[in-house]
């Protein structure tokens, strides 16, 4: 069973608890509800047509253009008397191995995260004999790769950049014995950044197209692996609206999202190697599409074609690094959204509290000087505290509910055989006394966008990445010892019993969901992130006093009687 399906039982099960206890008695039944339609079966396309079975490139993709400018296959794409070699770049951030054959990238070492899987930092290329960054010219429906030219570099040497060190050019340039082909390809590296500009010139070819390969997706750098796998995916931003998503697992056969694209990228869960178009100085085009292919169990080939111009000139930027908020922000075209939160249909409701909560997370850590599982506890008691307000009106309209229920069975009795009748007193009741049936759960509901942006907060957000705990090695990994999943369920049955035992009546099927409850919930929860458990955990624990609060004055009111029927 995926998370994100246990997540959703998880948020069902705890809507219809909370549901269920304002309303004791069962409700008026409805007439029968009309069977919703079951959604057309996508029609499969007819297994004789060629076009379902292989698709297109896009439209700009590729001319009917003369290839006599082009390097035959069978010539040696080499340079004379060059010899393939290894530029290493190191910035505060990563360090980067460049090779002159094909100017691909063997590997990135991202040196602020270490990797689970393999000694030191943690490591992007997945294959390094192929690398990333290899790139291939598409013209006349004909792909020259590029990736096995032997370019001379420009400046000899490897490249360190400080912290304080300007923006450093690497050129690489490989020209054909005979002069007939040419290409440059200039790299600029930054010290504060993950990005890297790209630009370079190629002879001019009518609507010509550069593909750019990100390799069979991400190394992977975590224990689960098989969880991390999972989640590996490729994703494309269309300039027209809308981001789409595709599991590296779910490629089957060769597919393409087409553009324009403002960015294309291959990611796993904590890491992303992105291609963006170039900046407004360099007259970036936005992206032409994303080229996929299967690369083996898992695994899926990536490909991103940018536009190449009639002068032969082309411009492009790559993110090869974390999923950090705040940098994938600052590159642009919602580059931030490679890794969304929530489902499509959500997450116009979870993106707002997701920004906030992650604010609020940083600013308690950095202010602060602790840990994120303190802050993870500080922010649990904090929201109780905010959503006091909320609690306590939906308290009241539970408290009100809870008095008026001799009244409401009187009538649903009286009146079983006459519904209009039925629903006139049910309405004059709600008028008199205030009785809502959802009026205690409707403001309890509020939390609910905050749970689901936690979770995924706490599943994707690197931040969280390594973070201890007192027992628990990773925030964003599951506890090793399941207590945590024990505690949340615990104080989740101290919660339920507190509320029962105020009550003179609760239905059998109620005493029985106290128990079986939190039992579900901890087998749900226990393969969630340890710090959505433990934020959780201390959100129950924080409710208790106020749990015994409310006992009290439900108390007070059964004491005081059912108020008198109009």
């Amino acid at each position: 069973m995926r998370t994100e399906f246990r997540f959703v039982v998880a948020i069902a099960l705890m809507m219809g608890v909370l549901v269920a206890t304002n309303i004791l008695f069962p409700p008026i039944v409805p007439d029968d509800p009309v069977p919703e339609a079951p959604a057309a079966a996508e029609t499969p396309p007819p297994a004789g047509d060629p076009e379902a079975a292989e698709p297109s490139l896009p439209p700009s993709l590729p001319p009917q253009v003369s290839e006599s400018d082009l390097p035959a296959e069978e010539e040696e794409p080499s340079v004379a008397g060059a010899e393939e070699r290894t530029i290493r770049i190191t910035t505060p951030l990563y360090e980067m191995e460049l090779s002159n054959r094909g100017a691909v990238v063997r590997s990135v070492r991202v040196t602020q995260y270490a990797s689970f899987a393999r000694e030191g930092a943690a490591e992007l290329v997945e294959e390094p004999a192929t690398g990333m960054l290899g790139t291939g010219l598409v013209v006349a429906g004909d792909t020259v790769d590029l990736s096995d030219f032997v370019y001379t570099v420009e400046p000899e040497g490897d490249l360190q950049l400080e912290e304080e060190s300007e923006p450093r050019t690497l050129t690489l340039r490989y020209d054909h014995p005979e002069g007939r082909f040419f290409h440059e390809i200039r790299y600029t590296y930054y010290a504060d950044r993950y990005l890297v500009d790209v630009d370079g010139s190629l002879p001019a070819l009518d609507r010509a197209a550069l593909f750019v390969d990100l390799g069979p997706g991400l190394a992977y750098n975590e224990l689960d692996q098989s969880g991390e796998a999972s989640m590996a995916a490729y994703a494309g931003n269309r300039a027209d609206g809308g981001i789409e998503n595709r599991l590296l697992r779910s490629v089957d056969e060769p597919e393409v999202l087409e553009g324009p694209l403002l960015w294309g990228a291959a990611k796993s869960k904590f890491f992303v190697a992105a291609v963006l178009p170039g900046t407004a100085a360099q007259q970036g085009d936005p992206l032409a599409g994303v080229w996929a292919e299967p690369a083996g169990e898992d695994r899926a080939r990536i490909r991103v074609a940018a536009q190449v111009q009639s002068d032969g000139r082309y411009a492009y930027r790559t993110y090869l690094g974390p999923i950090e908020r705040s940098r994938l922000m600052a590159a642009g075209d919602d580059l931030h959204e490679v890794n969304p939160y929530g489902w499509a249909f959500l997450r116009p409701i979870i993106r707002p509290f997701v920004g906030v909560i992650l604010w609020v997370l940083n600013f308690l850590h950095d202010q602060l000087l602790i840990g994120y599982g303190w802050v993870l506890i500080i922010f649990a008691v904090l929201m109780r505290v905010l959503l006091w307000p909320l609690n306590q009106r939906a308290m009241r309209s539970q408290l009100r509910n809870m008095a008026v229920q001799p009244l409401l069975q009187e009538i649903q009795a009286k009146y079983k055989n006459d519904p209009e009748r039925l629903q006139k007193e049910m309405t004059k009741l709600w008028k008199d006394h205030g009785f809502n049936p959802f009026g205690g759960c409707l403001p309890m509901l509020i939390p609910y966008p905050v749970l689901i942006a936690l979770f995924f907060v706490f599943q994707n957000t690197i931040e969280l990445r390594g973070q201890p705990f007192l027992w628990l090695p990773d925030l964003s990994a599951p506890d090793p010892l399941y207590l945590l999943p024990l505690l949340m369920g615990l104080s989740m049955f101290l919660l339920q019993w507190i509320s029962f035992r105020s009550m003179d009546q609760v239905n059998p099927q109620m005493k029985m969901m106290m128990w079986i409850m939190p039992i579900m919930m901890v087998f749900i929860f226990f393969r969630f992130a340890s710090g959505l458990n433990l934020y959780y955990a201390a959100v129950n624990v924080a409710t208790l006093p106020q749990q015994y609060w409310i006992a009290g004055e439900r108390k007070k009111v059964r004491a005081a009687g059912p108020p008198k029927s109009s």
